[in-house]
């Protein structure tokens, strides 16, 4: 598989059931060397989910390769840090201020078959070009212990280590990650 066969649009509602399946499979497949398999089955749903209101907004991204969806993930204009729908504070769901408040990267995720393919960096690179021309200057991320190798190829800085509390009694390790967009402009 080459990223010559790798397509990447912007998601629409009809994905949504494909993301549903893409996600829990990723989750419980590239994160079962990090996460033990009642701390990835906790986050599902909640951590680990589709965000409708990314779709709705148009900064939710999927890959596609012989029209099956094989990697999502997109960032966020929101104050919501992390988490699907069913995971989600209407509070936390507001409009963020591009000139004093950080951009969100959410929600990454590939199908186990097509990892360590470049999909998640050709993702990433459509979520910061699109967050830099909607003028913010700062993306933060909450990365997985997993995609924090991803995010550090980036140029993202790890600014907090902290634990998510699980719906079922569990907690999740996860990373603040920042990366200020004056200071470098890679999108390798």
């Amino acid at each position: 598989m080459t990223q010559k066969n790798i397509y990447v649009r912007l998601a629409r509602p009809e994905d949504i059931p494909a993301l549903a399946s893409l996600i829990p499979e990723s989750a419980r497949t590239l994160q079962a060397n990090y996460y033990t398999p009642e701390q990835i089955e906790g986050a599902l749903g909640t951590v680990f989910g589709v965000d409708s209101q990314l779709i709705q907004d148009k900064t939710y991204f999927i890959a596609e390769s012989a029209s099956q969806v094989i990697g999502c993930g997109g960032w966020s204009k929101r104050k919501t840090l992390y988490g699907g729908d069913l995971g989600k504070k209407v509070e936390e769901d507001i409009l963020l201020d591009p000139r004093f408040e950080p951009a969100k990267i959410r929600a990454f995720f590939v199908h186990p078959a097509f990892a360590r393919k470049g999909i998640g960096s050709k993702i990433m690179r459509q979520c910061e070009v699109a967050a830099i021309e909607a003028g913010f200057k700062t993306i933060e991320i909450i990365s997985t212990l997993a995609g924090e190798p991803l995010y550090r190829r980036f140029g993202y800085q790890i600014s907090q280590q902290f634990e998510i509390s699980l719906p079922n009694k569990n907690v999740l390790p996860v990373i603040r990650m920042v990366k200020n967009f004056s200071e470098t402009h890679s999108f390798d």
